[in-house]
């Protein structure tokens, strides 16, 4: 990479960020410090089955279940028509199954990454956010985010020349393209450039970038280092129903680092647990950036690049109500000190 990043766009299912569910491949993900997903399961128990089964797990024959120790006393349940794919890779266990209601459904870990019916969601948000909230974006990286459905979303912008992605397990490209080609669409764009490995081993090699040892050197200040002044980063930020005290630590972590703008938002999310996501978009010292007002205005009807078809979920309006917090959230952030 010759040149610093003006933009970066971490996944919703990055490795390196480990937003919903832990992994083996990152002391941060050992660490469990953003979140931890206990297994789930999908059960095809006869109704005359003797197996007992756990209280705190129960299960419900023909249904996928997902349990977390994050969501005391609740569980999502999705009904599986059929399992459409079943895989181990060296990194993690990932299912694909067809539900009644969402669509296609993948899995990662016991975990769900996304469906059909919600996806555009998450990544149309996750991406428009910080591209439309800066003039003319030129170079993103994306961390993780294997699935391509990110990569659709910036493929959008036409001012971009440059979409590094970095992707460490091979087998969640290959699956999601075979089962979900209308997301790995992205990667038809002749802009993307895809990079097998380690997302903080990339960033490390950007000219300047820290020599430092990962576990000296927290992953935002290899990011905040990798950027350009007026640079920006957006990264899942967890639901406010359950982590509002994490969502005040990471605001607090990200003004010490970031000393451009720094902001939490929020978007709807049916097949996430309380059915809301976060973000936090952040940006470097230089030009100021106001992410609450979209300023690199997108057409809902364009189809640039390699999306097939309008924008379902992100516009102007709603770019801007997605920094309206209720009053408990306001009042936590509010209460952390410049």
């Amino acid at each position: 990479m010759a040149e610093k990043s003006s933009s970066i766009v971490p996944a919703p299912f990055s490795k390196d960020l480990c937003p919903k569910m832990p992994r083996e491949d990152g002391e941060a993900v050992r660490n469990n410090s953003y979140s931890g997903v206990s297994a789930s399961t999908v059960t095809v128990k006869m109704e005359d089955s003797k197996e007992p089964d756990d209280p705190a797990h129960p299960k419900l024959p023909g249904w996928f279940s997902e349990y977390s120790p994050l969501w005391p006393g609740q569980a999502h349940f999705i009904e599986v028509e059929k399992i459409l794919f079943q895989g181990k890779s060296k990194y993690q266990n990932m299912m694909v199954f067809q539900s009644l209601a969402y669509g296609k459904v993948s899995v990662l870990d016991g975990a769900i990454q996304l469906t059909e019916k919600d996806e555009f969601a998450y990544q149309e948000m996750i991406t428009h956010l910080p591209l439309c909230s800066i003039p003319n974006p030129k170079k993103v990286l994306l961390i993780g985010g294997g699935d391509g459905g990110i990569l659709r979303e910036i493929s959008r912008h036409s001012s971009v020349e440059q979409i590094d992605i970095c992707e460490i397990d091979p087998m969640v490209i290959d699956v999601y393209k075979e089962f979900f080609p209308d997301i790995a669409v992205g990667y038809e764009d002749p802009r993307v450039i895809l990079h097998i490995g380690d997302g903080i081993a990339f960033l490390k090699a950007v000219p300047g970038g820290p020599a430092h040892n990962l576990f000296e050197t927290p992953f935002f200040e290899l990011v905040a280092n990798a950027l350009r002044p007026g640079g920006v980063m957006c990264i899942q930020a967890e639901s406010l129903w359950f982590h509002s005290l994490m969502v005040q630590d990471l605001v607090a972590s990200l003004r010490r680092t970031f000393k451009g703008s720094v902001n939490y938002a929020w978007s709807i999310v049916p097949t996430y647990q309380s059915g809301v996501i976060g973000f936090m978009l952040c940006s470097t010292a230089g030009p100021p950036v106001n992410f609450k007002h979209p300023i690199n205005l997108i057409d809902s009807n364009d189809s640039y690049g390699a999306a097939r078809g309008p924008l379902k979920f992100y516009n102007s309006e709603v770019h801007s109500a997605a920094f309206c917090l209720p009053t408990f959230t306001k009042r936590g952030i509010d209460s952390i000190a410049e």
